[in-house]
């Protein structure tokens, strides 16, 4: 396996095409913006300088991992050669569906079709195929190139040869996979996002500020971000779109997403992405200063 597509060219797919590209990879990036792919390599390559400037790469690896990747805005044109192709488009049900059944009638048969979806039911996209077997989860952590966890999610159909090819790639990445089987928000976000739901819903009550709420999880439980914080990491409409995805699976209240949270993705106060979520992040502290604690 070396011929890699990533289907998307956000947070998401630009560390995942960044970390299989730096591991030696051919990378195809795809995204209906070209736009969109300018700024993906702009910030894979502001990424590799950090490393750079940290002495954990060299330049050699910088310049070989830029050439690794090319880009595309045709899925059509770019996947009729690769092994593997890993969708990290947009967490919208029906947009994945309908990325993967072009995929189908378009990779080679050998292809193995991953999605890096934080929620959807795997078994559900693969239904869409012709090639169920093929088809697996491949959740990766953000920020991709630093976070080792990768989730392998097995579908109902997924066979066991697919499941451990991807496991031996995920440890080949220098990542550490972990196998699950398909729910609502497998392991990482069932457990997560009710607390960071809790969370929001303790500041809606409050109990306690934004600080204070952060406060006591980094300095009680020992949690690098406070929940808070990590929400708008991770962006308070991804959160919103994940509970939603349990809430409608399980039929359970504890996943239902609390009003605070509803409003603020209705206002636009998304986090770190749109400038403004639980914390100000003006320009002089966006994203960019965020990251730098991970690497």
């Amino acid at each position: 396996m070396n011929k890699i597509a990533v289907i998307g060219s956000g947070t998401m797919g630009n560390g995942i095409a960044h970390t299989f590209a730096q591991k030696g990879f051919q990378v195809k990036l795809i995204d209906i913006s070209e736009d969109a792919l300018q700024r993906a390599l702009a910030t894979i390559s502001k990424n590799l300088d950090r490393l750079l400037a940290k002495k954990r790469i060299s330049e050699d690896d910088k310049n070989n991992t830029l050439a690794n990747i090319q880009t595309s805005t045709s899925i059509k044109g770019a996947v009729t050669d690769v092994d593997l192709v890993v969708e990290a488009a947009t967490e919208n049900k029906m947009l994945k569906l309908g990325i993967f059944k072009e995929l189908d009638s378009v990779c080679p048969k050998h292809t193995i079709l991953a999605s890096n979806t934080s929620s959807i039911s795997i078994t559900e996209i693969a239904a869409v195929t012709q090639r169920p077997e093929q088809v697996i989860g491949m959740h990766f952590m953000n920020p991709v190139p630093i976070m080792k966890l990768v989730e392998v999610i097995r579908g109902k159909e997924t066979s066991d040869a697919i499941t451990e090819t991807i496991m031996e790639l995920s440890k080949e990445l220098g990542k550490i996979p972990v196998e699950v089987n398909d729910a609502p928000g497998f392991v990482a976000n069932r457990i997560l996002m009710p607390m960071l739901n809790e969370s929001i819903e303790t500041l809606q009550d409050g109990v306690a500020g934004v600080y204070e709420i952060d406060t006591v999880m980094k300095l009680g439980m020992a949690h690098p971000l406070g929940p808070l914080q990590l929400a708008d990491f991770i962006g308070l409409d991804v959160c919103l779109s994940i509970l939603n995805v349990m809430y409608d699976g399980f039929k359970n209240e504890k996943y239902k997403p609390c009003k605070l949270l509803v409003d603020m993705v209705a206002d636009g106060k998304l986090g770190v992405k749109s400038g403004e979520g639980f914390y100000d992040y003006s320009e002089s502290k966006k994203a960019d200063k965020i990251a730098k604690q991970f690497i």
